[in-house]
């Protein structure tokens, strides 16, 4: 059944490259752009990007393109950006207030109405509040479609299409990049097959809990006992991440000597600062198909060792037992033949 009223608000945010921006579309589908502009047009800058004392303003531009071969109606608005759990860069709702960056831009026009296949720049201004915290802000400015769809059981919803381009902002100050490892979670993995050794897989969390925005490299260390077996181990770079933003990741270590006791170090090293994330675990790895193929061994040479030691009593004891007769038919008295 179909309801009257949307139930649904998804949203599809697209922040492209400028060079796949100016790429026109090859059918008849709405396609527009959001770029960094100059007063008359895009100048090629990958993002908004400024670094400012508290109390500055700045005036920029957007460029907005429609792409498509009929006229285009969009919201043009900004709003703040967040780290996504699987490390990407998104935007609130549109129908969400800003709170930071994205409340400090202010657009000369919120409503566009474009023919087909033009553009238009619009100027803004971006004023940072006298109070800003010093450290890495970051926004987006964008320009959307609402459009109704049915989803798979006929409920009309509507999906929010996004394009922008993203906007960041360095208040000057004391800066203090720093990253966090949570949330650790270990699973080893240990085959039956005594010549394949176990693998660790360590999933965490990485937080940014500084004022900077970080990406990082990742590595794990696993020892034993006395620094044992000692296992090294790297990851896919952490990507950056934006302050108060975290991601989700793992890290594995293969082929790790099982040595019971293992002690397992998770490190983060920000990109572009100074110092080091550890994280310090210890789990148990024990040698379940080495053990059994020990005892296993053991029980074979032992049953070897009884066999050879019951050999060794029979042919003692048939040595014993002919022996005997030997003295036996010495000890025996000679018998007189009659004449």
């Amino acid at each position: 059944m179909r309801t009257a009223a949307a139930t649904a608000l998804a949203a599809v945010l697209v922040l492209p490259t400028p060079t796949s921006a100016r790429a026109a579309p090859a059918d008849d589908s709405l396609t527009w752009s959001v770029a960094p502009s100059g007063p008359k047009g895009p100048n090629g800058r990958p993002a908004l990007d400024y670094k400012l004392d508290p109390g500055a303003t700045v005036t920029d531009h957007v460029a907005v393109t429609n792409h498509s071969q009929r006229p285009l109606t969009l919201r043009l608005y900004a709003n703040d950006a967040f780290t996504t759990p699987g490390g990407g860069f998104d935007l609130r709702a549109g129908g969400a207030e800003p709170t930071d960056a994205g409340s400090w831009i202010t657009l000369s026009r919120t409503r566009l109405t474009l023919p087909k296949s033009s553009r238009v720049v619009v100027p803004f201004t971006l004023s940072v509040p006298d109070d800003a915290t010093p450290g890495d802000h970051a926004a987006g400015v964008v320009a959307s479609v609402v459009a109704g769809t049915d989803d798979s059981n006929g409920n009309q919803v509507s999906v929010d299409h996004r394009v922008g381009t993203r906007v960041y902002l360095r208040v000057t100050g004391p800066l203090r990049p720093a990253l966090s490892i949570t949330d650790v979670r270990l699973r080893t993995d240990t085959s039956w097959n005594p010549l394949r050794l176990p693998q660790i897989t360590a999933d965490f969390t990485i937080s940014n809990t500084g004022n900077a925005r970080l990406s990082g490299a990742l590595s794990a260390e696993a020892s034993g006992p006395f620094g044992w077996g000692r296992k090294v181990g790297t990851a896919t770079a952490a990507p950056e991440i934006l302050p108060g933003g975290s991601v989700r990741t793992s890290i594995r270590l293969s082929d790790v000597p099982p040595l019971f006791r293992e002690q397992l170090t998770l490190s983060v090293h920000p990109n572009g600062a100074d110092g080091r994330t550890e994280s310090h675990h210890s789990l148990w790895l024990l040698p379940w198909p080495q053990l059994a193929l020990l005892a296993l061994a053991a029980v074979l040479v032992s049953a070897g060792i009884a066999s050879r030691r019951r050999r060794r009593q029979r042919m003692q004891a048939a040595l014993a037992a002919a022996e005997q007769r030997g003295r036996e038919q010495a000890t025996e008295p000679v018998k007189e033949g009659s004449s």
